[in-house]
């Protein structure tokens, strides 16, 4: 399939042509791109897929969260609604897209909202709040933001770096430039003094951009309200993984530490699950003879489980959630403090909120 790809080079050349001339407007002034007299933090990423943006963007919440007026903004992909929607206690993934209503799930007491037009969403959020975090925004050069975080996943660097249809890339790599951060997420908790000099060398970092480093740390299992669960997987567990997410190999490496019966029903990213998906997997789970099992997934996927037809079945299961967090390998102090002078610069300068 890989090189079934490379077919549609000739395809890559104009939409990587297209995506240039557009950004060229932008970066002239030709097309304009909004300000706005708050602090706006985009994360986002070149390539279609996973990166890691969800737990960035949590733990940029964190770091914020008790000290400022905050909200995430979020396109809400993957919903069945239009426009601005601001998120609920109750708000599902059919209404607001599965990441934002992870967000609002984790972190009850901040606004979420989304909406497609982000100039939009900022318009009616930038009265009651005094920072906002663009989630997956970096190709939404309709507004500016005043800083930009990139990601790249480290198992993909050694990819080709073409764009849609052939590759994965949103936009060429040269595309970077607009970062003030960049991250190599999902890094190996070992990886090398030397290997990180190699890949710095690889990104050609402007003299005002920020190179850091991370893994993933897998949290305690959860249940489904979030509760810890006092489930402990070993060799003779057998666990049923449920995951529609862009790339589970990290996490089915990660379970495989503790056992390798592992039932693996993948889907593709933000799928939608459908009574048909979760029936055959409470099928296989009863038929499962093993006296230790268990039904684990994402914190994303465990959103879109939510959906009112499928919650009588689910409720029956004993499906655990496993939070993901970010692990700096370098400088976590120095990466807080950035973006906090960030923040704190642009309060002084700016003494609206």
């Amino acid at each position: 399939m890989k090189y079934l790809r490379l077919l549609l080079f000739p395809f890559s050349l104009i939409y990587g042509l297209i995506v240039s001339i557009r950004n060229w407007c932008y970066d002239t002034g030709l097309l304009k791109s909004r300000q706005f007299d708050l602090p706006l933090i985009s994360v986002g990423n070149l390539e279609v897929g996973g990166a890691g943006k969800s737990p960035m963007t949590e733990y940029l919440i964190r770091l914020f969260k008790k000290d400022h007026k905050l909200a995430t903004l979020s396109r809400g992909y993957g919903r069945e609604t239009k426009g601005y929607q601001l998120a609920t206690a109750t708000a599902t993934a059919t209404q607001i897209g599965d990441e934002p209503a992870q967000f609002k799930h984790k972190f009850p007491d901040i606004t979420v909202a989304v909406c497609e037009k982000r100039v939009d969403g900022i318009e009616q959020l930038k009265t009651e709040h005094n920072l906002i975090i663009l989630d997956d925004a970096y190709q939404h050069r309709a507004v500016k933001p005043g800083l930009s975080i990139l990601l790249f996943d480290y198992n993909n660097l050694a990819n080709p770096r073409l764009v849609l249809p052939a590759g994965n890339y949103r936009e060429p790599f040269s595309g970077r430039w607009r970062a003030d951060i960049i991250i190599i997420s999902k890094c190996p908790e070992d990886l090398s003094t030397a290997t990180q000099d190699k890949i710095a060398a690889d990104m050609q970092l402007l003299p005002y951009q920020q190179l850091f480093f991370t893994s993933i740390t897998y949290m305690p299992l959860q249940d489904m309200s979030s509760n810890q669960a006092n489930t402990v997987i070993d060799a003779d567990t057998t666990v049923f993984l449920l995951t529609g997410i862009a790339n589970a190999n990290p996490l089915v490496n990660h379970i495989k530490k503790h056992t390798l019966n592992v039932i693996h029903h993948n889907y593709p990213d933000h799928h939608r699950f459908s009574l048909k998906n979760i029936t055959k997997l409470a099928d296989e789970f009863a038929a499962c003879t093993s006296q230790k099992k268990v039904i684990i997934t994402t914190e994303k996927d465990a959103q879109r489980l939510g959906k009112q037809e499928l919650l009588p079945l689910v409720k029956k299961l004993p499906v655990l959630v496993i939070p993901i967090g970010v692990n700096f390998l370098n400088d976590q102090q120095q990466f807080d403090q950035f973006v906090i002078e960030y923040v704190r610069k642009y309060r002084e300068h700016h003494p609206v909120h």
